[in-house]
């Protein structure tokens, strides 16, 4: 069976978008070309990717792009050469390689789980890697923290989860990236 794994940057309070929805404290630019190369290592992991609408949108609307393909070249690759999975009702994808997830998504995760091929990376989309979370689909959740409290604002967790730290990584920039097995 496929794993399911949650990625998200999060605040050290734990919120992985502050009041407003504002995501901008997860992008801020930051001088580590470790981090940097570590970031482009991680988009080539060969998965697929899952995206609820919202960051399907977001990343559909930049990875495809020249600026994109100048600014991050390997991970614009990674990212445009990828399948990937959007769960939405409403959206027509148009980008490359993407196929709509069709039916209640608790259930068409599980069926793509159980389906052959390689491990799934859920990028971003809080609201979904909760409702999955909650219906006990996730493996493994790898956190971004980036340093800043927010005070308030949107956790991926809905309830109570135990987890237990697989892998930590700190890097000059502040960032720790930790990986939990669920």
């Amino acid at each position: 069976m496929r794993k399911l794994r949650v990625f998200e940057s999060i605040s050290v309070d734990g919120f992985f978008t502050g009041p407003g929805d504002d995501m901008s404290f997860a992008h801020a630019a930051r001088d580590d070309a470790e981090f940097a190369e570590w970031v482009s290592n991680n988009a080539s992991g060969g998965g697929e990717l899952v995206f609820g609408r919202k960051t399907y949108q977001m990343m559909e609307a930049f990875w495809p792009t020249p600026v994109a393909a100048r600014q991050m070249p390997r991970v614009a690759a990674g990212m445009n050469a990828a399948k990937k999975y959007v769960a939405s009702r409403s959206l027509e994808p148009t980008w490359n390689n993407t196929q709509l997830l069709q039916g209640e998504l608790a259930q068409a995760v599980a069926a793509l789980k159980q389906s052959p091929g390689p491990d799934l990376t859920l990028l971003g989309s809080g609201s979904v890697a909760a409702q999955l979370g909650e219906a006990d689909l996730v493996d493994e959740y790898q956190f971004v923290i980036v340093p800043v409290a927010l005070g308030a604002g949107r956790s991926v967790f809905s309830k109570a989860k135990q987890l237990r730290l697989s892998s930590q990584r700190a890097f000059r920039c502040g960032n720790l990236v930790v990986t939990y097995d669920v």
